[in-house]
This record gives structure tokens, sequence and C-alpha cells, in this order.
């Protein structure tokens, strides 16, 4: 898939497609359908199926603090998107310039002077433009006079509640990694690189592979089955993100222990899916006593593992 990463200097294979805008924060089940559209009115224009999307977030643009919990950082994105099929992913900086750039001139020099659209899809609450003045409304008039089309999605739905991110980031604060599975059509993942920790889980006959989260990641405390994969290949896991309690009660960390696993990975990139939530984080009567539930969290991990497909 092409990356173009400014309207300025357009690739050829960006021009003269089919854009749907929006930010993709999950591609989740509602953004899939998005892109399903783009690639069918591509596919009828004979023209390259794309979208747009901006970094960082308009959010964490206009409001840093707190921080946005990010449910795909943008290289993740950008493979899941290449994996739908598109063509190419506009990602624009989102920054003062764009920010105060009107909805009529966004659509002049962004949309037609560098991309070239022949066809826009967006979902049924776009809007674009500085104060967000920018709508479907506007786009249609000025596709009819600037010559591009319009397509303007309904909500998609699982009964009665619309596919979202916002949704997705409720299930995850709450630790309902199966909820925010169905939502987004597969399990939720971080990546990350196996830092040092403090050690503890060795100890404990629990090493783990630690990774920094990224800010702002509104993740529930506890214990989580999980399926880390290393170097392609998958392997059963339990998953901590906690205070430690029994230990320090400090700052929540990330980290991993990797079911009869015995290989070193410090440095690796790691990817984690967390498939159900086991319990949450809380206090023990000593170590023994950890460790008692330890193994029992284990054997409850490999339990829910055997009734969970895994997915690439």
């Amino acid at each position: 898939m092409l990356v173009a990463r400014n309207y300025q200097d357009v690739p050829a294979g960006a021009r003269g497609g089919v854009l749907s805008i929006g930010n993709f924060d999950g591609v989740h089940l509602g953004h899939q359908a998005v892109i399903a559209q783009t690639r069918a009115r591509a596919a009828a224009l004979n023209a390259p199926a794309g979208v747009m999307l901006f970094d960082p977030h308009p959010r964490a643009f206009f409001k840093p603090e707190p921080p946005l919990f990010t449910l795909t950082p943008m290289e993740q994105r950008l493979e899941l998107l290449a994996a739908l099929g598109l063509d190419f992913a506009a990602v624009l900086a989102f920054n003062a310039a764009l920010a105060s750039l009107p909805a009529d001139a966004f659509i002049a020099q962004v949309l037609v002077g560098g991309f070239a659209v022949r066809h826009v899809v967006v979902g049924h609450d776009f809007n674009f433009g500085k104060g967000r003045t920018g709508n479907q409304a506007l786009l249609e008039a000025e596709g009819r006079r600037l010559g591009f089309g319009v397509t303007g999605l309904d909500p998609v739905a699982d009964g009665s509640a619309a596919y979202s991110s916002s949704r997705i980031r409720e299930a995850l604060a709450a630790g309902k990694v199966e909820d925010a599975a169905r939502l987004l059509g597969r399990h939720w993942r971080v990546d990350g690189i196996v830092i040092s920790g403090a050690g503890r889980g060795a100890g404990l006959g629990y090493p783990t592979a630690n990774i920094a989260l990224p800010p702002g990641t509104g993740l529930a405390l506890g214990i989580y089955a999980a399926r880390v994969w290393v170097d392609g290949a998958a392997h059963p896991a339990v998953a901590y993100h906690g205070k430690r309690p029994v230990f320090d009660d400090g700052k929540p960390g990330f980290e991993t222990f990797l079911i009869n696993y015995d290989s070193d990975l410090y440095g690796k990139c790691i990817r984690i899916d967390l498939v159900s939530h086991i319990r949450g984080d809380r206090r023990f009567d000593g170590i023994e006593a950890l460790k008692s539930q330890m193994d029992r969290d284990v054997a409850e991990a490999l339990a829910r593992l055997a009734l969970d497909a895994v997915r690439p």
C-alpha cells in the first residue's frame, strides 16, 4: 500500500482515486464497512482506493492532556488498512496550518488540488475544516462544482448501537476485551519492544516480558489470557496490567508471561493479543499466596485460550 505523507507532492498512485476520510482508530467493523464501500466505488470507476487520516488525531492536537487513548498506533493502523486491500493511504500531519484551513479551502487545496479525487466516501457524522464547519452537504455542493462524487454512509451498527472507537475504549477500560474484539472483528492488540523490568517475575518462577504502553492507554487493571506473537509465531500467555500491590503498589505497568517459553526476549518487538479478562488487580497476603494465584491464573488462561481461535 502506497503511503502519501502530504498533499503538496502526492505520488501518481494516490491521485485520481476514491478517498474515504476519517481517523480510523481501531479499524473496527464500522470502519471496515466504509473501506468496503470505498473499494467498491473505486472498482466501478477503475480508480485507486484510499483513505485519508491524520497524525496526530485532531483531538490530541486540540486537547493534548489528558493523552488520548489511541486504540491502534499509526504503523499498526496502516498495516490493518493495507490488509483490507486499499491501494494508498494519505497520512497528513495535523498541525496548526491544517487546523486553520477553512472547509472550502480544504476541498480545493487538499482533495482536488493535492489528490485529484474522483469520489469521496464519508461517515454520517463527518465534519472537517476550521471550526468543523464542513460537512457532507458542503462536499456534495463542491463536488458538483469541481467534478467529484460523494457518498455518505449511514451508521453501521451491531444491534441498536453504532460501531465506534469510543465504544471500544469504554469496553477496554472496563476490562471487557471480548466485547472490544466483537466490535473490532479481532482481538485488541498492543505492540512493543521488550524492556528490562525489576526481575520479580523470574524470582517467582514466572519471568515476564515488559513493554511500555503508549501514554493514555486506558486498559483496565488485572490479569488477561493473552496470545503473544514472537517472530511470527503465537504463544499462549498471561498478561498483567497493574500496580504490583504485593511489592510497591506503584505506577501501572504491563508485563506478560509466555507459558512454556524460555528464550530471551529483551530488545525484541512482540505483539500481544488480549483474549479474555481473568480477574482484577488485587493485593495478596504474601509471596506464597501470590504464587498460588499465579498458578491458577495460568491454568485459567490456558483453558480460555483453548476455546479461542488464533487470528494472525
